[in-house]
């Protein structure tokens, strides 16, 4: 394994302005009608950066695989519009120079149709501007920054986490109905990913709520100063914003220290399987963390979605070891198809963030997604879970909220079923 990635261990306007601005042709590719970048008539060919190395590799590295084992899946099936989706993972490490390197790569080189899933808040804010003036889609976001809804300066670029800010709010939420009280204290990502994870925490809470703040950088493994400054303040919850890595190096560290506070988990960092693997014999440590979801939980195995997404795990992505991280692959891999079925048999860039805008898909999250002209944030809630006997189970309703100041509601709608065949179909 990288050596990076064992440090972790030791321890994610309008079209119109877009085309106007590029001076594209109805394609989307330039004037003159040029062929599109990535499309054939056979084939398709999108890309992605992904830490499948490095600090946020633990969980993370298992999406893009997920990702291409749907798409293979549907290649089996016939493709899109007669198409096969061919799907080019780069690994950039989390690091934003290597991120940037990459996605040169993929876009100048390799010529993909439209970048799809790039993860990570540092390293996906560096090449916004680029794949904006490249003209190339920039589709469903891992991670749940508000940098992807800003339809006027990036009318190319959509989200698909719920962004972190809501997320923050949904688990504030709780803690002001379940741990009134008792002291708040947060840790998180030194970027986008904590800074709005704690905004949505004390749009709930109060600016003076949270009694110590604390940040991480994922050069540095040594979260020892920031465990050790909340069990001296007497902190009783902790709010988390972390990878994978670093939620399980947190616990795992409080524990050395002998702090014992409730934790309250970011979806991205939060899934049972991927910390329970970082910490081994330690795993126990987890039993009562409460995290949130917007997915079927991975371990529901009378889901539909879980079914399906299990059957493509055995047959096109070598029986992997099942987990959050695979579910939320697959999902992204289904709205993609889903998002080119309603741009078209004559597919073009244009069309395709067209189709995004125009919403109305429907898949397996449990929350609603909000993509419209004025909207490209992604999900727009999520669900409580709890490890309850080493097992993380969802309790509670869903929620959506704003990124604002509007309230945290319960949402009651029934997710979608797939299709009979496990791939959509044209709306």
């Amino acid at each position: 394994m990288h050596r990076t990635a064992q440090r972790g261990l030791a321890i994610v306007s309008t079209i119109a302005l877009l085309v106007a601005a590029a001076g594209c042709g109805d394609d989307g590719s330039g004037p003159g009608g040029a062929a599109v970048p990535g499309v054939t008539d056979t084939e398709i060919v999108v890309g992605t950066h992904m830490p499948l190395t490095g600090p946020a590799s633990a969980g993370y590295s298992k999406i893009a695989p997920a990702t291409k084992a749907y798409f293979d899946y549907v290649n089996a099936a016939g493709g899109v519009h007669g198409r096969k989706i061919t799907y080019k993972v780069m690994d950039d490490g989390y690091n934003p120079a290597n991120t940037q390197q990459v996605v040169r790569q993929l876009v100048l080189q390799d010529k993909v149709f439209a970048i799809l899933n790039g993860l990570g808040t540092p390293t996906h804010t560096g090449v916004l501007d680029f794949l904006k003036t490249n003209r190339v889609p920039d589709l469903f976001v891992a991670s749940g920054s508000r940098s992807w809804d800003q339809p006027d300066k990036y009318p190319g670029t959509f989200g698909f986490n719920p962004d972190y800010t809501v997320e923050g709010k949904i688990l504030a939420n709780y803690a002001k109905a379940n741990l009134a009280g008792q002291k708040v204290c947060f840790l998180g990502q030194d970027d986008d990913f904590g800074r709005d994870s704690l905004a949505g925490v004390e749009k709930v809470l109060g600016a003076g709520a949270v009694a110590v703040k604390q940040t991480y950088v994922t050069s540095n493994t040594n979260v020892a100063p920031q465990i050790g400054a909340f069990k001296a303040a007497g902190c009783q919850v902790v709010v988390l914003a972390t990878v994978p890595g670093f939620t399980a190096l947190s616990i795992g560290t409080a524990a050395r220290l002998g702090f014992k506070p409730q934790w309250l988990v970011s979806n991205v960092g939060a899934d049972h399987p991927t910390l329970a693997k970082q910490l081994g014999a330690a795993a126990p440590l987890l039993e009562g963390m409460i995290g949130t979801n917007y997915l079927p939980m991975q371990n529901d195995t009378s889901n539909p979605w879980i079914q399906l997404f299990m059957k493509v795990n055995k047959t096109h992505n070598g029986d992997a070891p099942f987990d959050g991280n695979t579910v939320y692959g697959m999902s992204v891999g289904y709205l993609f198809v889903q998002t080119l079925l309603s741009a078209g048999k004559d597919l073009t860039r244009e069309k395709v963030l067209g189709a995004v805008q125009k919403g109305g898909f429907q898949g397996p999250g449990l929350v609603p997604l909000r993509f419209s002209a004025s909207d490209h944030s992604g999900y727009g809630g999520q669900r409580l879970s709890r490890v309850t006997g080493g097992v993380q189970s969802y309790f509670g309703p869903a929620y959506e909220t704003d990124e604002a100041d509007g309230p945290v509601n319960e949402y009651a709608a029934t997710p979608a079923a797939p299709p009979a065949n496990g791939v959509p179909t044209v709306s």
